[in-house]
């Protein structure tokens, strides 16, 4: 990449790059300056530091998750929702398990807007179970624990049982859905 094609974005592309090869640790500022073909001080005009840089990294993934699940879930409801949302978000780890794991997990400004977005689809798909207020906090902290979790344990090597992975995400998702179902107290 010439020089004069950088920008924040291009940056964020780079960076992306490294870590879709070498994992989130091999992301450097040195490594993305060397990419892109210029000194590491060039890349100073568009990011300030390293942190920086893994905020953009974390907010991108963010967004494209987002934009994922919610294309997933457009024009569905309830059941059908429910299992297109977790189907998307678990494929979108299984394509980018390293971005997945750049994401920064502890609440940063640049990351709250494809965060949100992320809540909202989720919030969405949700919907059609009644859950209001605090219920709806609740199951959207729940579904979001279990399509992470699993999804994680799976890029990472975590499920070393013969049995099918498919079949026990299908239980994960069957699971969920019965519970949305139950009746409130």
């Amino acid at each position: 990449m010439a020089r004069a094609a950088l920008s924040p974005g291009a940056v964020v592309d780079l960076a992306l790059g490294i870590i879709d090869e070498d994992g989130p640790e091999g992301l450097t500022l040195a490594a993305v300056a060397a990419r892109a073909g210029v000194a590491t001080p060039s890349l100073y005009k568009h990011v300030r530091n390293l942190a920086e840089l893994r905020v953009s990294v974390s907010a991108r993934v963010l967004g494209d998750l987002a934009d994922q699940v919610g294309e997933a879930v457009l024009g569905r409801s309830a059941d059908e929702a429910v299992r297109a949302l977790m189907t998307a978000w678990r494929r979108y780890v299984q394509r980018w398990p390293h971005r997945y794991q750049a994401v920064v997990q502890s609440p940063e400004p640049r990351t709250a807007e494809a965060g949100e977005r992320l809540v909202a689809v989720v919030t969405a798909a949700l919907r059609a179970y009644g859950l209001a207020d605090s219920a709806a906090v609740h199951a959207v902290r729940c579904l979001r624990a279990a399509v992470h979790g699993f999804s994680v344990l799976e890029a990472q090597g975590g499920f070393g049982l013969p049995e099918n992975v498919d079949e026990s995400y299908d239980l994960l998702i069957r699971t969920l859905i019965a519970g949305l179902r139950e009746p409130r107290a």
